[in-house]
């Protein structure tokens, strides 16, 4: 993966096209995370760069959305059909992500989804028909498009929670400015970039800027961009937040979670403890639907701990491109040495490691741990590592009471033999999500995607939900012959 071989080297993606980032931009080195390897060095926008951006873009936009909707909807299917060709993309997930093949072909097949979904999108009815009181008018509610939409995406899973915004925005007319995380600046950004400039994509109509903290800023701070879509943390989101509602602008926040799993007396120990492990340790729980709090009835606790013990103990950490591993390395050392603060604060409460809880590098094991402190921060924070506390209750409504006592509300799930008793359970809970025997981790291009509390802020990803996400409603009435007043 030499540097030279890469149109996205020492670049930006910009109208249509790569270029070096203007007087004031940088670069960004690309790494793998496994090995640390340096990868290519991509561009780095500078402020100036946000600014020209925005210009062409609003240009853009106002002749993108007055194509007929078959025209946008035919760009995306070929940007679809661009990705599923594309060489080398599920190489370069792996190695900038740090994940299996599984989670890089899992993003490829999802961003294919939304493409596809986002096409048919574009064809969808865009209005209705008022009744009025007045005699001889036309009115009429239709949708249009925001405008100009500005999207911070975050490392994890880059290319599926990037396309999962941008491909639905530009069905709808809107033009999409792409900020991704400088951990992940191409398999987020510029290799997405790549996918529209062979597909023949208008200039200007979606543009990648990498960067760092001042470039977002520039972003939610632009006066000429409508809407932010941000997907990362609840800090960050809160900081977004409240510029954006100083400058009345549309934001949609999609942010962490603290995601219970409830494992009631009758389920099924074996099925419950996979979709467990599968909850808290897939892509070494670096995602916000993972399980952080595992909520499990007294009389099964025993049998559970051991088989969900038993099955962290059986998995593979390593390079995802050895055969047979099952995660792959913490993102970054910032991150791992979060993760071990929480789990060594949590043990110097009183808490218990079962399996886990060692390193060799930024390769952590999966760790299942129990007696933690209702107060201690691995109960109650965002843990993003792959560690599942577990907390033992008596009964399904006290269950219900400790999964929501929290400040998010992203998502549940609920495990147990008996179907309608489980879904009773899951009906009590406060999140916007749940599940009843399935894992926490679930997303798909039709359904509603996104969180209360401190989990979310705006409206819901997926489907009919981006109608209203990334459309204005604007009544507009018509009448025969002009109306007379009495001045």
């Amino acid at each position: 993966m030499a540097e030279h071989n890469h149109s996205w080297s020492n670049a930006i993606f910009v109208d249509g096209q790569f270029r070096p980032p203007a007087a004031g931009g940088g670069t960004l080195a690309v790494h793998d995370k496994s090995s640390d390897e340096v990868l290519g060095v991509a561009g780095s926008a500078g402020i100036a760069d946000v600014d020209a951006a925005v210009a062409s873009s609003v240009i853009a936009q106002r002749a993108w959305a007055a194509l007929p909707h078959s025209q946008r909807a035919a760009v995306l299917r070929r940007v679809a059909a661009a990705l599923e060709h594309a060489d080398g993309f599920r190489e370069l997930i792996m190695r900038e992500t740090g994940s299996i093949a599984g989670k890089a072909d899992y993003e490829i097949a999802s961003a294919v989804g939304e493409l596809t979904e986002a096409a048919s999108l574009a064809s969808r009815p865009v209005g209705e028909v008022l009744q009025t009181g007045h005699e001889g008018r036309f009115s009429v509610s239709e949708r249009v498009p925001v405008g100009l939409v500005g999207v911070i995406t975050p490392w994890n899973f880059p290319l599926v929670l990037g396309m999962r915004v941008i491909a639905p925005a530009l069905a709808l007319g809107n033009a999409v400015l792409l900020k991704p995380s400088p951990e992940t600046p191409v398999s987020g950004g510029l290799a997405i970039g790549e996918l529209f400039e062979r597909a023949g994509a208008p200039a200007g109509i979606f543009q990648v800027l990498p960067g760092g903290e001042e470039i977002g800023r520039r972003l939610v701070e632009h006066p000429d961009v409508a809407m932010i879509h941000f997907t990362g943390s609840t800090t960050v989101g809160r900081e977004i937040a409240r510029t954006a509602g100083s400058l009345l602008k549309k934001t949609s926040l999609e942010l962490g979670g603290n995601n219970a799993l409830i494992v009631l007396n009758d389920a099924d120990i074996d099925q419950a403890a996979m979709i467990g492990a599968w909850s808290s340790f897939h892509y070494q729980g670096q995602t916000c639907i993972s399980a952080g709090r595992h909520i499990v009835d007294r009389s099964v606790a025993e049998a559970y701990l051991r088989n969900l013990a038993d099955r962290a103990a059986a998995i593979t950490v390593g390079n995802p491109f050895r055969d047979g591993t099952g995660l792959g390395p913490i993102i970054n050392n910032a991150q791992l040495k979060r993760a071990k603060g929480l789990l060594d604060e949590a043990v110097a409460g009183g808490a218990r490691i079962l399996t886990g809880g060692t390193s060799e590098g930024r390769f952590f094991r999966p760790t299942v741990v129990v007696d933690v402190h209702p107060a201690a921060a691995l109960w109650t924070e965002e843990i993003f590592a792959p560690i599942a506390p577990v907390a033992v209750v008596d009964g399904a409504d006290q269950a219900v009471a400790l999964a929501n006592d929290t400040r998010y509300g992203l998502v549940s799930s609920v495990v147990g033999t008996d179907v309608h008793r489980a879904t009773e359970v899951a009906r009590r809970l406060d999140c916007a999500m749940v599940h009843v025997n399935d894992a926490t981790p679930q997303d798909e291009p039709l359904a509603p995607f996104g969180g209360t509390g401190h989990s979310g802020l705006g409206g819901r990803a997926g489907g009919d939900s981006n109608l209203e996400e990334f459309t204005e409603r604007r009544w507009r009435t018509v009448t025969g012959s002009p109306v007379h007043y009495p001045y």
